[in-house]
């Protein structure tokens, strides 16, 4: 992939009524349960980024019919939990974490054998977190030496439901066996040390399969039922929509309204973060849309203080981190992190990363085992190293709408796996940002 920069000016404010592009993991699962539901699934909204269509073209290459995307607009004639062929050879789902794991799930309860692969990033993220409670329930499936990508999943396993504690708290491991859980011999139930993200539960709600909560952290599917086809609407990503929240804030006499975004309860940790750091966000026309809470939301300029992050909004804002620590970086005072240990074994070292990247632009960044440590201050101007990873590169663009000299940020070709026209959206709300090869 060839090496893309964002070229950033400094200052500026963002203004507008915008929409941010679909919800990635809404659009992840609508493609999967609509692929493996009986009928036609019709879905609007859906995110054309490489992540999203990734799962896409798999499904497609198991033998399903998928007309689309044209302008969000897909069609799924699902072919039934049952229904799908050998691919005729490696799917490749890129860089998309989300399509491995929750992918992993479902093939293992296939009559065929599968490899799973991805781009050299995914192809070093941890997998054993799924491979070892499937291999539990009966699967068999083979990583390389260090738990990693690509993996061999063997079909015609007899899986048989269980019990499974989650030690971290992981939206992807949770679906991984609930999906798995489909092709089970009974119950399979798991139970989170967090609340994570849910869409996984209420999709399988919405196609009509049952399942059970039990209590806050603990979901239950019983294996041997079917999906049936229903219509999805995918709201606006709020992990998009991070960005320009975050924006919004730290540049004076902004004014943001963004429509249409997702509202879910686990997924609202970066409005709850930066209500506590001093934002200015109100929650417009709230709404339901496809079983999923929407909103419009309007941000303003507001002067921010640094905060202890509680833990337990850590699980609900664990994407939207790396554009937090730059709210961090514009507050007045000290913003601690702790219990963040899995941005660690994301697309990037994200702690790490977004440290390094904050101390090249003039703020005191203190990496922790599991957290970070941010001085407020003043951002500088400087040349910053995304590794490829899009959010990183997302919230170093932000940054230039409160830096003293032009920020460049380098590697962004990946930006296109969530949010595709990000640079002309965003410079059409207020920032100044180029790239080469952009309109």
């Amino acid at each position: 992939m060839t090496d893309l920069s964002f070229t950033v000016e400094p200052g500026g404010s963002l203004h507008g009524c915008v929409r941010v592009p679909g919800d990635k993991s809404i659009s992840h699962r609508a493609i999967m349960f609509g692929a493996l539901a009986e009928g036609v699934t019709m879905i609007t909204g859906f995110l054309d980024g490489e992540d999203c269509l990734a799962t896409l073209r798999a499904f497609r290459a198991m033998g399903v019919r998928i007309d689309g995307s044209e302008q969000g607009q897909v069609t799924v004639h699902g072919v039934g939990l049952h229904g799908l062929h050998a691919p005729i050879g490696p799917l490749d789902m890129g860089n998309s974490g989300t399509s491995m794991r929750l992918m992993s799930g479902i093939l293992a309860g296939q009559a065929f054998d599968t490899v799973l692969t991805g781009d050299a990033s995914l192809n070093r993220r941890p997998m054993r977190r799924i491979t070892e409670p499937l291999t539990q329930m009966g699967a068999w499936v083979e990583t390389t030496e260090r738990g990693s990508a690509p993996l061999r999943i063997h079909g015609s396993q007899r899986l048989v439901g269980m019990d499974y504690r989650m030690s971290v708290a992981s939206a992807q491991v949770k679906s991984c066996l609930l999906l798995a859980g489909l092709y089970a011999e009974g119950v399979t139930r798991v139970t989170e040390p967090a609340p994570t993200r849910d869409h996984t539960e209420r999709m399988l709600e919405g196609f009509g399969y049952g399942l059970r909560r039990e209590g806050e952290r603990t979901v239950a599917v019983t294996g041997g039922g079917r999906l049936t086809a229903t219509a999805i609407d995918v709201p606006a990503d709020i992990s998009s929509a991070a960005f320009f929240l975050v924006g919004a804030s730290i540049a004076p006499s902004s004014d943001l309204t963004l429509k249409h975004v997702g509202v879910n309860p686990t997924r609202t940790g970066v409005i709850d973060i930066l209500r506590l750091m001093g934002a200015d966000i109100e929650v417009l026309n709230l709404r339901w849309a496809g079983g999923e809470a929407v909103a419009d939301l309007r941000v303003r300029y507001a002067p921010l203080r640094g905060i202890r992050i509680p833990e337990a909004l850590v699980p609900l804002a664990i994407d939207e981190f790396p554009t937090l620590f730059i709210a961090a970086a514009c507050a007045t005072g000290e913003t601690v992190l702790t219990g963040a240990a899995e941005l660690r074994v994301k697309e990037s070292d994200r702690i790490q990363v977004m440290a390094d990247g904050l101390t090249t632009l003039g703020i005191v960044a203190k990496p922790t085992a599991d957290g970070v440590e941010i001085q407020g201050g003043r951002l500088t101007g400087g040349t910053v190293e995304s590794h490829g990873d899009h959010r990183i590169a997302m919230s170093f663009a932000m940054a230039g709408l409160r830096a003293s000299d032009l920020i460049q940020v380098r590697d962004c070709a990946n930006v296109n796996t969530s949010f595709p026209g990000f640079v002309p959206f965003a410079h059409n709300a207020g920032l100044t940002i180029t790239a080469p090869g952009t309109a």
